[in-house]
Parts: structure tokens; C-alpha cells; sequence
């Protein structure tokens, strides 16, 4: 037993010595006997217990040191060998130690509310906490001293847990999405690989149907091969059965002529013994018979040995007649087999691409899984652009997220470009554009796209009619500086040079402004733009001589014929795509097209899709034509003037003179005159300069680059089926 004071440290040992056997309370079984006595007693015990505690500290003045590892049990120490059995004795009496009333009251309190609880619902563990949380408010109550401290113990653990609630219930929503993004992952992992397993099937199953094509030409050459052999053999046959029935017949011609001179020999002697004519007259006539069957005889001997091996011609004819018709078959079929074998070999290398391609993208689209966002919500954007929901679906109609992200930048732009009252002028250097040299700041007009594409207009058709005048082509950034100076006068015609230039810099995707804009910088030549307007000029043309009746409209095949005439060098595919596309936006079901509403122009400059897709089909075929000039120019990393012409004509064999100079001026940069003092020039740079011109095929495909051209464009589309 020891004094208990006012001061701090004795009452934090009792307290120290308190809680930890709370942490594990020996817990009396349900079963026993007496359980049910225990607890009724220990509800009429414990409220008074809380109230006598103080009072225990203060009017008995003393408390019962009693160690957290007792148990209840006395505990001996080890004994000292100096000690005597008497002295041992003693100590083992003093320190058997019971276990406090206090302690044994609140472990049973404790053992009490813990079995009444009902441990399978959700919130079973905060239930379980309910009666610990009890007893240390007991502790908090008696221990009058410490009383703050614990109380801000206890404050601090339950702001930490109910922290840590929030905590969980915040994330649970994350934890359903995160299941439900993983499914949908799987999901379109499984597609992709049924998508890439019907795949490979179709390519074995062609591959095993070209093998079988290919056996099944070898067995024909064999079978024709043995056919040849065997008529050999019966060349050989009959010509050895002429050479005996030759030889027979000679020995027959012998026999005869034998059979005459016998005969003739018997005459005689029957002539001379009927008449009895004078024996050396007969004797004469023998001799001259004798040297005339002597010089037959040589006679028919030379023409044995000059004729001996020769056949009649008719057979001889009949025989070369049945070998020229089998030799040419035999030749027909090894060149239908020598193309099965080149379509072979190109579907064999078509279908190592596609697999090599097929294994790219699948890797492209791991990377992407792994790290793609969310697909934005373009609707979003309708309550920020001006002009509301209806201008942002007209907006994004057809676009693509990145041309969308285009089209943004250009609203923001455009308010940011309204804001500015003055641009900052870029000097008067070699470098600067010359109708941008300027010091100083220049004024913004603050123009509209309206208003832009109507000068852009305005621009065209002078500088059409000035080069027309002169006779030769003018540079367009003079003459963008020569037009403003003259209709607006020098001191404003910087002003509007740097408003027209910043707004078709900004306005990308308005077709008029982009193209002029690469033409005013060079990017692009202004070839191309002439070219564009001939090639729809040239289709109008074509549309309005077919209209007999003047009426503006035209039957779905009328369109087809005139577009075939327009367009002699394009796929039967590439002209259904432009049908299409003349129909996007008709509202009735007649098979009539109103092919002049197809070359209208919005008040911002913006063609209808059916112009959209033919300058896209003819960048589409200048990139083809230029891809297979590249392939022919792939054997040396540089090239020159003469290697051009020969590659342009290899792979065009239509092309003229005149065309083909001109791109071979626009290859070089240099007159006809400079061709000899140019050197040569890297195959990339060359094919840039082309890109950047109205480069185009004058003639149609050559056979052999037609049919791998054909092969290609269906493995690719295999590839991208």
C-alpha cells in the first residue's frame, strides 16, 4: 500500500497500471453459472462505483500497488544465495498481491457490454468500441488530476477517427469506378483480340487457297511439259518411219528398174529371133540402153543422197504447226504463272506488313490504355463559344478532336485578336516580309472573317488580270503590298497588311485564308492555286454540257458520265465517294443532283463538302504520285536533272514536254537555261518542292505499277478492314 498525493506522479502509476489490462480482458464464459447473477449485480454496483472512486483517493488516502502481470496469482522473485530459508519465507508472504476490486469491477463491466453486443452487423467493430470508449471516460472522471491530458487524448483520437471515416467513404466511389474502367479495359482487349484472331484466320485461309493455286499450276506445267515429251516422241517416231519408207522405196525403184531391163532384155531377144535382125545393131542398142541406165542411175543416186533425209512438206508443215500452237499455250501459261507467282510474293509481303503493322498498333494501343485520358466532352464548349449551342454544332460537324482543338484556338484567338488595338511592327530587315517592314505599332482594323475573304478575293482577281495584262507571273507578296498601298494609300496600307496577315495566320481551317496564307509566306507555290480553280472549272464545264435542258440539275448517271469525263485518271471508287458526297445534304429521295448548289461559297469562303473532297482526292493523288517518283528515285540518295526526266517517265510515260519541264524547273529552282550549272540534289528536297506545286498525273497508271498499285490498296484495306 502507498500514500496517494495531490502531486502527478503517484496517481499516473495506478492509472499506467490500469490500462493495459483493459487492452485484454479475461472474459468469464457465457455458460458458466453465475454469469447472468453477475451481470445484474454489476448494473446496480457500477453506477455507484463512478461516484465512490473520489471518494476512495481522498477519505481512505491509500491504494493497493498491484502490477499489470499479476493476474491475480502472487508473484516470486528469484532468490539471492546470501538469503536464509527463514528470510525467504518471509518475502514470499508479502508479496502474494490480490488484484484491485476497482479493476476486477470495470473488467466485468467491460466482459458484460461486449457479450450483449450484436457482432454481425456492418458497424460491429465502432459497437465493440462503444464499451472501451466507456471505460476510459471512467478513468477520465476519477483521475481528477490528469483529467485534461486525457480528455485531449481522447478528443485527438476521435477527430483522427472520424477523419478516417471520411477518408473511406470518399474513396469507396473511386474504388467502383476503378472496377468498372478494368472491365471496360478487358472488354475491349477481348474485342481487339476476336477482332485480331478473325483476322488471321481470313489471311491463313488465302494463304493456304494461294498455295493450292500455285500447286495446282505446277501440276498443269507438268502435265503440258509431259505432253510436249511425248510429242517429241512421236516426231521422232514418224520421222524414222518416213526415213524407212524412203529407204524402201528406194530398194522397190531398184527392183523395178531391174524388172524393166529384165524385161527388156527378153524382148529384145524375142525381137531378134522373130525378126532376126542384124546381131550388131542389136549389140549397139544394148550398149547405149546400158550408158543411159548408167547415168539414170547416177542420177537417182545424187538425188538419194541429196534428198535422202528430207520429208514431205506437208507433214513437215502439219508438224510445225501443232508445235507453234503448243509452244505458244506453254508460254501463255508460264507467263499466267510467273504473275501468280509476283502476286505471291506481294501478298506474302502485304501480309508481313499488315502483321507488323498489326503488332505496332496493338503495342500503340497498350501505351495509349496505359496512359490515355478520358475523352473530353466537346458539349461543354457550346455554352462558351459565342453564338451558342447551334453555332458549335455547325462548328464541330464532321471534325476530328484535333481539327476541334484547331477550332478552339481560333475562338480564342479571334477574341484575343479583337482585344489588341495595335500590333507591334516587325522593322524594315532583309528578312522581314516586304509588306511587313515596318517600325513602330500599326493599328488592328479589327476585320472579320467577312471581310477578310472578300479582300482575299478582291486579291485574286487583280493580280489574275495584272499577270494576264504583263503576260508573266508577278510575286504575290509585292503585289499584296502594291494592291493595299493603291486602295488604301500608303500610310494605311501597313495597318491593313498586318490585320489581314494576323487574321489568316490565325484562321487555319478556313480554306481561302489558309491557302493564302502558305502562298503569301512560301510555303506553298501559287501554281497550286491556279491549278485548283482550273481543275472545278474544267468539272463545271463538264456538268453544265451535260445539262441539255439548261436546268441546273442532273440524273445520279448524267453526274457519273460527266464526272468520269472531268476525271478520266480517277478510281471507280474515288468517283463514288464524290457522288456521295454531292448527296450529303440532299433532302429528297429523287435521283436528281443540284450540281450548282454544289459550288457555292458561305459568306466566310467555306465550300461545300463535294469542293472539300475533290481538293483533298487531288492532294490525295499528288502525294500517290509522288510517293511512286520517290520509290523511283530510291537508288541514290541524290539526284539530277536528267534522273528526274527519266523517273518522271518511267512512272508517267504520257507526260509532255512542256509539263515536264515545268516540273523539273519547280524541282530545281532554276530556268531551262540553268539546267547545265545546276548540280544535284537531295531526293527529299526534290520531292518537297514538287509536294509545295501543282504537281499531277498527266496520263493513266503503267500496267505493272497499276497492278501493284491495285495490290497494295487492297492489303491495305485488309490491314484497315
Amino acid at each position: 500500500m502507498v500514500t496517494v498525493s495531490t502531486t502527478p506522479a503517484p496517481c499516473l502509476r495506478p492509472a499506467m497500471a490500469l490500462a493495459p489490462s483493459l487492452g485484454a480482458p479475461s472474459l468469464p464464459s457465457p455458460e458458466t453459472p453465475n454469469y447472468q447473477i453477475q451481470i445484474g449485480s454489476l448494473k446496480r454496483i457500477l453506477p455507484k462505483k463512478r461516484k465512490t472512486l473520489a471518494y476512495r483517493f481522498s477519505v481512505g488516502g491509500r491504494l493497493s500497488t498491484w502490477p499489470a502481470y499479476a493476474s491475480g496469482q502472487a508473484i516470486l522473485q528469484s532468490r539471492k544465495p546470501c538469503c536464509s530459508p527463514e528470510g525467504r519465507s518471509k518475502k514470499q508472504a508479502s508479496l502474494t498481491i490480490a488484484k484491485p476490486r476497482y479493476l476486477e469491477e470495470l473488467e466485468c463491466y467491460l466482459r458484460k457490454e461486449l457479450q450483449s453486443l450484436d457482432l454481425t452487423k456492418e458497424n460491429a467493430q465502432e459497437l465493440k468500441l462503444q464499451p472501451y470508449r466507456e471505460i476510459f471516460e471512467f478513468f477520465i472522471e476519477d483521475f481528477k488530476t490528469y483529467k485534461p491530458l486525457l480528455s485531449a487524448i481522447k478528443n485527438e483520437y476521435e477527430v483522427t477517427l472520424a477523419h478516417l471515416r471520411e477518408k473511406i467513404r470518399s474513396l469507396e466511389p473511386l474504388k467502383a469506378m476503378l472496377v468498372s474502367v478494368s472491365d471496360e479495359c478487358t472488354r475491349q482487349i477481348v474485342a481487339l483480340q476476336e477482332e485480331e484472331k478473325a483476322e488471321i484466320t481470313r489471311l491463313k485461309k488465302e494463304k493456304l487457297y494461294l498455295l493450292k493455286l500455285i500447286d495446282k499450276m505446277k501440276e498443269e506445267k507438268g502435265s503440258l511439259q509431259t505432253q510436249v515429251n511425248k510429242l517429241r516422241k512421236n516426231v521422232a517416231k514418224e520421222y524414222m518411219r518416213y526415213i524407212n519408207e524412203c529407204d524402201a522405196r528406194k530398194l522397190l525403184l531398184a527392183d523395178l528398174n531391174e524388172m524393166r531391163n529384165q524385161q527388156l532384155e527378153m524382148s529384145l531377144r524375142q525381137v531378134q529371133e522373130v525378126k532376126g535382125e542384124d546381131l550388131v545393131k542389136v549389140t549397139l542398142a544394148l550398149k547405149i540402153a546400158r550408158q543411159d541406165l548408167t547415168k539414170a542411175q547416177v542420177e537417182l543416186n545424187t538425188m538419194k543422197a541429196d534428198y535422202g533425209d528430207v520429208v514431205p512438206r506437208r507433214d513437215f508443215e502439219s508438224q510445225e504447226k501443232k508445235y507453234s500452237d503448243l509452244f505458244e499455250k506453254m508460254e501463255v501459261l508460264q507467263k499466267d504463272f510467273d504473275d501468280l507467282q509476283k502476286e505471291y510474293d506481294t501478298l506474302l509481303e502485304i501480309h508481313q506488313e499488315t502483321v507488323e503493322e498489326r503488332d505496332r498498333f496493338y503495342n500503340e494501343l497498350q501505351q495509349v490504355q496505359r496512359s490515355s485520358t478520358p475523352r473530353p466532352d466537346w458539349a461543354k464548349c457550346a455554352e462558351v463559344i459565342s453564338g451558342g449551342p447551334e453555332r458549335w454544332s455547325y462548328l464541330e460537324e464532321g471534325k476530328t478532336s484535333d481539327q476541334l482543338v484547331d477550332v478552339l484556338l481560333e475562338e480564342i484567338g479571334t477574341g484575343v485578336l479583337k482585344e489588341k488595338d495595335s500590333f507591334p511592327g516587325l522593322g524594315k530587315g532583309d528578312k522581314v516580309p516586304v509588306y511587313l517592314r515596318y517600325e513602330g505599332q500599326v493599328k488592328n482594323k479589327k476585320l472579320n472573317k467577312k471581310d477578310v475573304v472578300n479582300i482575299l478575293k478582291e486579291i485574286w482577281k487583280e493580280k489574275v488580270s495584272a499577270d494576264l495584262q504583263k503576260g508573266k507571273q508577278s510575286s504575290l507578296p509585292e503585289f499584296f503590298l502594291s494592291y493595299l498601298q493603291k486602295r488604301y494609300g500608303d500610310s494605311s496600307a501597313f495597318e491593313w497588311a498586318y490585320t489581314i496577315y494576323e487574321n489568316i495566320k490565325l484562321y487555319r481551317s478556313n480554306e481561302a485564308m489558309s491557302l493564302f496564307y502558305d502562298i503569301l509566306s512560301g510555303k506553298v507555290d501559287e501554281g497550286l492555286y491556279h491549278g485548283q480553280n482550273q481543275l472545278i472549272a474544267n468539272l463545271l464545264k463538264e456538268l453544265m454540257a451535260s445539262d441539255s435542258s439548261n436546268s441546273g440539275t442532273l440524273t445520279t448517271e448524267q453526274f457519273n458520265l460527266a464526272l468520269r469525263a472531268a476525271f478520266p485518271l480517277k478510281s471507280s471508287d474515288r468517283i463514288q465517294e464524290l457522288i456521295d458526297a454531292s448527296r450529303y445534304k440532299a433532302e429528297s429521295t429523287e435521283d436528281l443532283i443540284d450540281y450548282r448548289s454544289l459550288f457555292m461559297e458561305d459568306e466566310e469562303g467555306n465550300a461545300e463538302p463535294f469542293i472539300a473532297k475533290i481538293r483533298s482526292q487531288h492532294a490525295s493523288e499528288k502525294q500517290e504520285y509522288l510517293r511512286e517518283l520517290r520509290n523511283e528515285l530510291s537508288h541514290a540518295p541524290e539526284v539530277k536533272v536528267d534522273d528526274l526526266k527519266t523517273a518522271f517517265c518511267a512512272i508517267d510515260p504520257a507526260i509532255d514536254d512542256l509539263t515536264l519541264d515545268a516540273y523539273v524547273c519547280l524541282a530545281f529552282q532554276a530556268s531551262k537555261e540553268q539546267w547545265d550549272q545546276t548540280g544535284s540534289l537531295p531526293v527529299d528536297t526534290v520531292v518537297e518542292r514538287l509536294l509545295a506545286g501543282d504537281t499531277k498525273r498527266i496520263g493513266a497508271l503503267p500496267e505493272e505499277i497499276y497492278t501493284s498499285h491495285s495490290l497494295s490498296e487492297r492489303g491495305e484495306a485488309g490491314a484497315y478492314a
